[in-house]
Parts: structure tokens; sequence; C-alpha cells
């Protein structure tokens, strides 16, 4: 089957297409009332022009779609029975081009330590346990001293680190990326005046606050001031707006980036593990006119493990242990080419333009394992582990979020199945009232909904909980049946292992088809009362 290309620009290069949005829309005016947007003389309401933003650094498009969850698994040799074939729907996402490298994870100690210098505690449980490589019979010392920091293995992925770690460092990473984007578009004052050296200061001394970047406070108005506002804010209408020192014109009232930009980046975070199959098995490149010529036990074609390609033939299509006491091959002419790892660019990537999507590494996805969650997906966007929260506020009056010691939002277990009123809000009426099910309170921990099992029994008779956290993908240590998307393991959320590592995904805003062109569209003509509008 030939190999399509739906692969969306990757890199720093797609920030640009997100400072399009802010722009203002010339002429635009309601559908509905017929008042003009981006007018200073009628109100000041602000609509960005409607542009479909790229994908953040590191990530490729993922066009969804439905699929047999399961499906490829033509044989389950475990007897596990937890991966039951059922058709479900992904909506379009973003997933990382690779996984996540040992140089990544340095940026982001290196960024703890700058941020947070004193404070040991957090850099430490920072730190991937280095101490997984060693086995009691087997010589590995060499990989605990140097395979996180020694140069030759800047490229190859992470491995050591928790669920909880690699969540943690995907909250890292959104605010750092949208902090990047502020700073390079000057909405926050940019890097030189940050660290002082562009106003003559002495280095290090720096004009903004010394709190971190946290998107969700920025978002609520909780960063900016003095020192923190960049040269080139956002151009404010609203007749409330207040002057500052610091727009593009000296006193020209400006304000932060709001959400309503499409400016910033939606939050990285772990794929589901439904999310984690369909772009691993990557059906599109065998699919036209929504059919599928052909299924995958892998995430390429073929139903063997070496190339069939003529100048290619016989090489081994992924790092994966052959067979015992073989993870690399003969020497002359080793057949994955890795004796333990390999860098994240290694072998060829699929339809998708994903690597390593089988083998290196097995990847920790967001769901919570349960044997017979087939039975009680959803079937759009299938996922078990959701956690309910709200943001609490520290000041109800204004809004304020309430913040912990690293600058992030408080955040408590959400009270309510819906939106609150008022007086719920403020604690003038009882909240507890709301069900979500008749005669059973509301429980914002949704890991074990419709689970009929004891949750009394989980770690006594069982060793699935509530943080047994799905893996999938396979290893340079594991045989070739665990290289099948459909395959699933688990681990406990605060455990890791040398053959565990992770890549992040990005949920899609706006339209789920990724690339038009070429595709019979509808075409939309201009709409009576846009017509009848423009006569006035």
């Amino acid at each position: 089957m030939k190999r399509i290309s739906i692969v969306f620009t990757t890199g720093l290069l797609v920030l640009g297409l997100f400072g399009t949005a802010c722009k203002s829309k010339s002429g635009g005016a309601s559908s509905k009332t017929g008042w003009k947007y981006n007018d200073k003389y009628n109100g000041g309401f602000q609509v960005a022009k409607k542009v479909k933003p790229g994908a953040g650094p590191g990530l490729i498009a993922i066009e969804g779609g439905t699929f047999v969850m399961g499906g490829s698994l033509d044989q389950d040799l475990s007897y596990e029975f937890d991966n039951v074939r059922r058709r479900v729907s992904v909506a379009s996402f973003y997933m990382d081009e690779t996984e996540v490298s040992n140089v990544d994870w340095l940026e982001y100690l290196y960024d703890l330590r700058q941020k947070f210098p004193n404070d040991r505690e957090l850099y430490y449980n920072a730190l991937p346990d280095t101490l997984v490589w060693r086995r009691p019979l087997s010589y590995n010392e060499p990989y605990v001293d140097n395979y996180l920091r020694h140069p030759a293995y800047q490229d190859y992925p992470v491995v050591g680190v928790t669920w909880e770690q690699a969540v943690a460092y995907s909250e890292w990473r959104t605010d750092h990326v949208n902090e990047g984007i502020l700073r390079e578009r000057g909405i926050l004052a940019d890097f030189k005046t940050k660290t002082g050296k562009g106003n003559g200061q002495a280095a290090g001394a720096s004009t903004a606050s010394a709190e971190p970047f946290n998107t969700d406070i920025y978002l609520n108005g909780q960063i900016r001031g003095e020192g923190i506002d960049g040269k080139r804010m956002i151009k404010d209408l609203s007749p409330n707006a207040q002057a500052s020192g610091t727009g593009a014109k000296k006193g020209a009232p400006t304000r932060p980036a709001r959400l309503e930009d499409g400016i910033l980046t939606p939050p990285y975070r772990l794929p589901s593990e439904a999310e984690w199959e369909y772009a691993a098995l990557a059906l599109a490149g065998n699919t036209e006119y929504e059919n599928i010529n052909d299924g995958k036990i892998y995430p390429w074609n073929g139903l063997g493990v070496r190339s069939a390609k003529q100048s290619t033939r016989g090489l081994i299509m992924a790092n994966f242990k052959r067979g015992q006491g073989d993870n690399m091959g003969t020497g002359g002419y080793l057949n994955d080419k890795a004796d333990i790892t390999a860098p994240v660019k290694s072998y060829i990537p699929n339809d998708f333009g994903l690597y390593n999507m089988a083998g290196n590494v097995n990847e920790w996805v967001r769901d919570t394992y349960r044997k017979l969650s087939f039975e009680d997906f959803e079937d759009f966007n299938p996922f078990r582990g959701n956690q309910y929260v709200n943001k609490r506020l520290a000041d109800r009056n204004t809004g304020v979020y309430a913040k912990d010691k690293y600058g992030k939002p408080i955040k408590d277990a959400a009270p309510s199945r819906k939106k609150q009123s008022w007086k719920e809000l403020n604690g003038a009426v009882d909240s507890s009232r709301n069900e979500a099910i008749a005669g059973k309170p509301f429980n914002p921990d949704m890991r074990g909904f419709r689970d009929t099992v004891d949750a009394k029994l989980y770690g006594t008779t069982t060793l699935v909980n509530d943080q047994s956290k799905v893996y999938k993908g396979g290893s340079w240590n594991d045989r070739a049946y665990w290289l099948n998307p459909a395959t699933r393991r688990f681990m406990q959320q605060d455990e890791s292992s040398a053959e565990v590592g992770f890549r992040c995904a990005m949920n899609m805003v706006g339209t789920a088809e990724i690339n038009p062109k070429g595709k019979p569209q509808f075409r939309q003509p201009p709409s009576k009362a846009a017509k009848s509008l423009s006569k006035r």
C-alpha cells in the first residue's frame, strides 16, 4: 500500500500560526445582532480571526475516525481477554512524533532548578530512577551512571519515569511552551527583559516577577504588571480598559492574551489508550474512500517484523527481543541495530509519521487499568480515569485563584455533576443534593465508574486498583507479540522500569478534517441573512 502523508509541520515554526488568531476580523459583524466586531466605539467586543492553529512543538496531527479497538490482536496468547474487539471513534488530536528523550528530560530538570533553586525535594522527585537498569545477575552499572546524562544517549528515550512523573512533565511542558509563545510575541516581557539583560541591569537581575509562569493563572489575569507585561500586548478596545505604559503606543490600553485569541496551545497530556492504539495502527495509510483495504498486526503493513522492500529486505522493523538471549543479533550484522534502546528517530515512521510506535520502549497512557473496560467504555473517545476537579478560589468576589508554592492553581474535587448556582458556589445552599445516579451522591472520581468489583478487594485479592495505569507498545526487552498495538499491560503509577517511557498528546480544536485538499466538499453560499445585512 502506498504511504499517505497527512502530517502537519512540527516544531517552533508553527508558533506563527497561533499569532494569526488575534488579528482583527476586518469588517466583521454579528450575524445575530448586526453589531460590528472590534469597534472601540460600540463597546469593543473583540473577535479573533477564525483560523485553525497548528500543532504545538514536537507534535504531529492525527486525523481521527472510527476503528475496531482490539481488532489487530488476532491471538490472545496470555488469555487475558482484556481488549475484546469493539468499534469506537477517536476525535482528531495531536501526538508527539517521537518518544520523550533524555535531552528533553534534562531540559525539564534544568528549568526546575532555575525556577526553584532552593527546592531540592522538587528536583529530586523529578529525577528518573536510574536504578531500574540494575539486575542482580547482569552487569548494567554503565547504564545506571551514563544513560540519562551522557551526550551519547541524549536522543534515546527517557526511562525510569513513573506515570506520575510523566503527567508532571506534560503540565510543565504546557506552561513552558505557552510562556515561550508569549515572550517571543512580546505579549509578556521578552527574554532579555526578563533576565534584566535588555535594560542595562546586571545579569540575573530580573525585572519580572520571580513567580513561575502557569497557563491557568495567566489566563485568569493574575500574571501582569510592571516588568511582566510585554511591549506588544494586545490592544484593548473595551471602554473600561485602563491605559498602561507598556503598549505599542505608550499609554494605550492593552491587555494580556485570552483563550479567545487562539494564541496559546491546549494542554499537553498523556494520550488515552484508544488514541495511542489508533495512532499506532495508522490505518489511514490503507484507506481509500472509507474503505480499509488492508488491516495491520503491527504499525507497518505485512504479517512479519522484517522489511519486504528490496533496498532494505530482511531488516528488522523495530527494536525488540528476537528470542531468548538475542537482544541485538550477530556481531557484524546486528538485526535491529540496538542492544538496549535506540534513538527516538529510528526505523521507519508509520503512516501518521510517528516513530517507534512498536518496540524501543513501552509507553504510558492516561487510562486506569480495568480488565473489562471494553464493556464499559463510551464508543466516542473511550477513556477510563476521569477525576473531575475545580480550581479553588482565593477570593470569590474577584475570581482570583488560590495558588500553591509553585504558582499553580490549587485544585479540589468537583462538588457537583453540573454547573452550580451562584448561591451554591458561595455556600448559601448545600450542593450535595446533586446526584449522578438516582439515590447515589455525586462522586468526582470516575476511575471505578460501572465497576462491579468491590473496591475493598483492590490490592488484596487482585493487583488492580485505581493507581494501576496502562502501558502499551512493547520494548527493546519484549518479544514481538507485545509490538501489537492492541496488547495492554499495567503497572502502578508510582513505579518505573527500564522498558517504559512515554510521549505526549494534545487535543485538536476546530474541524476534525486535517487535509481536505482534493476531497469533495460542500460549498456554502452566502446566507440570506448575511446578504440582507450587507444591504443596510
